[in-house]
């Protein structure tokens, strides 16, 4: 239990001392934890070599594309799509409604800055016992007290008590808990901020991912009918040449199995689109269906995917302190710093200024009288003396909590280069990948051409053109899903990127009417 006492000494006196050791905040100030980061993007790189892409030496100059910022695939689509996940995803507002109580208890925590002032009026009908306090010392007097009996029962008659006033008070932060207080409440604040932007770029990120996953399956729906349409064409040809006797009925046979293949993909691909269609519909809050038309591929698609933006990495040190998990971590760990500085003002003394006055009358006929009046002013000290060491159990609860977060800030930014690094391999394999595809298709559309001449002129069997036909099938699948997987990689390293909003403007959007 604290020691409280009270003092008459004058007040102005103490709040003088007060404001002259007021300064000293007591607890570990936060220093800002050191970010490691390579010269440059090639020194941290886990794997082969051949997986150092041409991006990973670009160096700081301006970028024609910066991470985050989706307008540069040049898509009104998904421009659009961006828009409303960011207005409608319910992740989204859940974390804006987690900012906005972060603001709400920080403005709470700086509360405790100022004087506290309560104002109170009452009106009491009472009694007093005759055989109570109030009549120990009539009882002490004895004889000398005239008419004591009638002296008691006059004082323990029912009377009105009015009572009116207020009292101020105002703890002096000695020692810094407030400042600490809202230190801790601030960094708390900046956690939530920077959480808030890690869900905006989580959920846009997945819209994009979905949204290219979407238009690869399109793509390949696309391809798909084509195929099914030259397949059936050709049976008819060969068909033509099995009734002119001109090769066995096994030709015919090979190309309806064919077709037939080509046909049993389409269910696959539709329900793929499907699919994605609605993971889009649920980041954006909306039944399934809702986004149907928006989402269709437009009648006069051509089926190509649109030019990738340029990448350009820029400084590994800058763009590594953008992420918003390295900024929540290393302020909860500014919070955690502060919090021991409270848990350490808790040792030394409190000084609290108070002060009242009001009004108190028996009966209403003098109330508002000034001789009614009562006040008093004056510091008081709680000092405390023994807790059977819970103030100090605490304080090394607060520093392992520090600990803690030390140990969880350098984690985040050891997995945020590893996710760097294991974005930038897949992207640049894909990119490989994707070329040799390309080029693997127009080999096998040259060698069906070859084989087509070949079987037309007799030359060879149709098993020879079918192979043919069916390797460039597979090439043109191959060729339209590393397109796909190659936009989705994209997504992957602006992601593990994390461009965009600096946390001030995420504030100012989320909550602009309030100031840290």
């Amino acid at each position: 239990m604290p020691l409280t006492l009270h003092f008459t000494c004058n007040a102005v006196a103490a709040a003088a001392l007060a404001l002259l050791i007021g300064g000293c905040a007591v607890g570990p100030d936060h220093q800002p934890s050191e970010l490691r980061a390579p010269t440059d993007w090639s020194a941290w790189h886990g794997g082969s070599p051949a997986l150092l892409g041409a991006e990973r030496s670009a160096g700081p100059a301006t970028a024609s594309i910066a991470p985050g910022d989706w307008k540069a695939f040049n898509d009104p689509v998904l421009d659009r799509l961006q828009a409303m996940v960011l207005a409608a995803n319910p992740d989204l507002q859940t974390a804006a409604l987690r900012f906005a109580q972060s603001r709400v208890q920080r403005a709470t925590a700086a509360a405790q800055r100022g004087p506290q002032v309560n104002a109170s009026a009452g009106v009491t009908r009472q009694r007093q016992s005759e055989s109570g306090a109030a009549t120990r010392m009539i009882d002490a007097l004895g004889s000398s007290v005239a008419n004591k009996e009638q002296l008691i029962r006059t004082l323990s008659e029912p009377y009105d008590l009015y009572q009116a006033g207020f009292d101020a008070s105002w703890e002096i932060d000695l020692w810094g808990r407030v400042r600490r207080a809202v230190e801790a409440a601030d960094a708390d604040a900046a956690a939530s901020a920077a959480m808030l932007r890690q869900a905006e770029l989580s959920v846009q990120a997945e819209l994009a991912r979905s949204y290219f996953e979407l238009r690869g399956t399109q793509r390949e729906l696309r391809i798909a009918r084509a195929d099914i349409a030259a397949a059936a064409e050709s049976l008819e040809l060969v068909q033509a040449r099995a009734d002119g006797g001109l090769v066995t009925d096994l030709d015919p046979v090979r190309q309806r199995t064919l077709l037939a293949e080509l046909r049993a993909r389409i269910p696959s691909l539709l329900q793929q689109e499907a699919d994605a269609m609605n993971r889009i519909t649920l980041l954006i809050g909306a039944p399934p269906g809702a986004l149907n038309t928006e989402l269709a591929e437009a009648a006069d698609s051509t089926g190509d995917a649109p030019p990738l933006p340029d990448l350009a990495l820029g400084l590994p040190s800058e763009l590594a302190r953008r992420r918003p998990d390295i900024a929540a971590a290393e302020a909860q760990l500014r919070a955690a710093t502060a919090r021991v500085g409270v848990a350490v003002a808790d040792l030394y003394p409190r000084i609290t200024l108070g002060a009242g006055f009001g009004y108190e009358s028996v009966g209403s006929e003098r109330f508002g009288d000034w001789g009614s009046r009562q006040w008093h002013v004056g510091p008081s000290l709680s000092l405390p003396v023994f807790d059977n060491g819970r103030r100090r159990s605490t304080i090394d609860l607060r520093e392992l909590q520090q600990q803690e977060a030390a140990v969880a800030f350098q984690q985040t930014v050891l997995k945020a280069w590893h996710e760097i690094d294991a974005a930038l391999n897949a992207y640049s394999a894909e990119r490989q990948r994707h070329a040799e595809l390309v080029e693997r298709e127009r080999q096998s559309r040259d060698a069906l051409t070859l084989a087509h001449a070949r079987y037309a002129n007799g030359l060879t069997d149709f098993g020879v053109e079918l192979d043919a036909r069916r390797a460039l099938l597979q090439a043109r699948r191959d060729h339209a899903q590393s397109t796909s997987r190659l936009s989705v990689n994209l997504v992957t390293v602006y992601k593990a990127l994390a461009g965009g909003t600096p946390p001030s403007d995420v504030m100012a959007q989320r909550n602009p009417s309030s100031a840290p």
